[in-house]
C-alpha cells in the first residue's frame, strides 16, 4: 500500500474527537459529520493534470440497544493488528467522562488513478500495453499494490483471469522466471566499495524476488536475488 497514503489516514482518524455521546445512535452521526469535515479540509488540488486520491471513510453500524454514557472526550486508536485500509475497525475510547470503550466497523476507501484491464483477459495471458487502460480504482480494496506503471507488467503473464474494468494488481501477476535450474548465470556480487562478477550453475529456477542458488565455479553454493535473463545479484 502507499505508505504516504497509509500515513494520511492514520493522522485522520487519530486526531482528538470531542463528542457529546448518549447512544450508539447519536455518536455514529457525530462521527460521521466529523469524519465528512476532516475529509473536506484535507482533499488535495490535481498536480500536473494527475488527479489528487480521494479518502472515503465509511462507517459500519453498532449494534442500536448499545448504551453509552455521556462523554465530553472521545479518542480513536487503530486496535493492535488492524491497519486503516480497506474493511477495518477504529477503536473509540472515552477519557473525559465513562470509562468505555468500543470498536467500530469501518471501511476505508482510497481512490486513485490506477492501470485496469481494458478487456476479459485469461490466466496465463501475457500482457501488452494496449491490454490495460487507466481508470479510479479503489486502491485500498486490496492489500496487493494496485499497478500504477504500464512497463511494471508488459510482457508480464496473469496469475489470474480479470474482467473488463478491473483492477490489476500485483498479485494478479506470475512472477518473472529469469532462469531456470541447470542454466549457467552470470552473479554480480556487490559489498561496500567493491563489485565482483562471476559465472555458475543454477540448482533451483530464479524466480522473481525469491532467493536461488546457485553454485559458482569454485564449488560454493551461493543464494541470490534473479534481476535478469540469466543474472543474479548478491549483496554483502
Amino acid at each position: 500500500m502507499p505508505r504516504a497514503l497509509l500515513i494520511f489516514v492514520c493522522a485522520m482518524l487519530l486526531a482528538p474527537l470531542r463528542l457529546q455521546a448518549a447512544d450508539a445512535m447519536s455518536l455514529q452521526q457525530e462521527l460521521q459529520n466529523w469524519l465528512n469535515q476532516q475529509n473536506a479540509q484535507t482533499q488535495q488540488p490535481a498536480q500536473g493534470g494527475v488527479r489528487a486520491p480521494r479518502i472515503e471513510i465509511i462507517l459500519g453500524e453498532l449494534d442500536p440497544r448499545l448504551k453509552l454514557a455521556p462523554c465530553a472526550k472521545v479518542s480513536a486508536y487503530v486496535p493492535r493488528g488492524s491497519a486503516l485500509w480497506g474493511r477495518t475497525r477504529v477503536g473509540l475510547r472515552c477519557e473525559q467522562g465513562a470509562r468505555w470503550n468500543i470498536f467500530w466497523p469501518v471501511t476505508v476507501k482510497v481512490w486513485g488513478q490506477a492501470l485496469v484491464a481494458a478487456r476479459s483477459l485469461t490466466a496465463g495471458e501475457v500482457l501488452e500495453a494496449t491490454d490495460v487502460a487507466v481508470a479510479e480504482v479503489d486502491l485500498a480494496a486490496e492489500f496487493s499494490p494496485a499497478i500504477t506503471d504500464v512497463q511494471a507488467l508488459v510482457g508480464r503473464s496473469l496469475a489470474r483471469p480479470l474482467q473488463a474494468g478491473q483492477g490489476v494488481r500485483e498479485a494478479d501477476l506470475r512472477l518473472r522466471r529469469w532462469f531456470s535450474a541447470g542454466d549457467p548465470v552470470r552473479l554480480v556480487v556487490r559489498g561496500t566499495g567493491f563489485q565482483a562478477a562471476a559465472t555458475g550453475t543454477a540448482l533451483a529456477h530464479g524466480d522473481e524476488g525469491r532467493c536461488a542458488r546457485v553454485r559458482v565455479d569454485s564449488g560454493r553454493v551461493l543464494c541470490a536475488q534473479p534481476v535478469g535473463e540469466r543474472l543474479a545479484e548478491l549483496s554483502l
